[in-house]
């Protein structure tokens, strides 16, 4: 019961903040450590909830008219590609050679979101042809995939800032693709793990539901607010995540 209490309110938390900028794992998988769930068992429970509440998210975006799906299915492709590409480097590789990486970029990150006050809303929104965003949208969820799939943390966020930067994209719309990708990202991996028995369905299925609550909360904002509200977000992400590999490597 204890690690109900701990992990269920904290997913809400997580699925809420990932519906709007992405980066929720920041939030939920530190909680299944917290609750005292093993390593593996944490990443594919937390696998369950986060794709519960992804379709959720998806859903209500698509709804509203925020998800091309020509170019969000044709990403989508490039993302389990790239994830499964990411999963398999992490045997070869160490991660901390990303988190260092990482430690140095997310400042510059931050900084060019910080300037960027028209982020996903400036002249250049927008300029490029379905075509080319579809192009530029598959190597970028490649890229992210094989990132998510290697690293992880901070993969729906990136997302956003990349489908706006580089495919133009306004940022209601990219908020919608990058929900996709993560849908179909998490699909894949939460299949793995259930192969690999390694999902914990009972507490799993508990935390989707607060998941669920969390990104319906929150992707109703992205519908209602959109800019004002994902812009300050992804700045406390990226303020999250780099807090936290300052600590893992100090």
């Amino acid at each position: 019961m204890e690690q109900y209490l701990i992990v269920c309110p904290l997913v809400f938390l997580a699925g809420l903040v990932d519906a709007i900028a992405g980066g929720g794992g920041l939030i939920s998988l530190p909680a299944y450590f917290l609750a005292g769930v093993p390593t593996y068992t944490a990443l594919a429970t937390n696998k369950l909830g986060s794709t519960m509440g992804t379709v959720v998210s998806t859903v209500r975006l698509a709804k509203n008219g925020y998800v091309n799906f020509k170019i969000a299915g044709f990403a989508a492709v490039a993302s389990v590609i790239g994830a499964v590409a990411g999963a398999n480097l992490t045997l070869m590789a160490d991660e901390t050679i990303v988190r260092h990486m990482m430690i140095a970029v997310l400042p510059v990150v931050a900084f060019y979101v910080l300037r960027n006050k028209d982020l996903g809303d400036s002249e250049k929104t927008n300029t490029k042809t379905e075509g080319q965003m579809a192009v530029l949208s598959f190597f970028i969820a490649l890229a992210m995939g094989i990132y998510d799939g290697f690293y992880g943390p901070g993969t729906g966020t990136f997302l956003i800032l990349l489908l706006c930067g580089v495919a133009k994209m306004d940022i209601k719309r990219a908020a919608g693709v990058t929900k996709v990708l993560n849908l179909s990202s998490n699909v894949a991996a939460l299949i793995t793990f259930f192969v690999n028995r390694r999902v914990d369905c009972r507490l799993g299925l508990a935390a989707g539901i607060f998941c669920i609550a969390g990104h319906y909360i929150g992707s109703g904002m992205v519908v209602s607010n959109g800019k004002k509200v994902i812009r300050p977000v992804i700045l406390v992400v990226l303020a999250i995540l780099f807090v936290k590999l300052l600590e893992e490597n100090i």
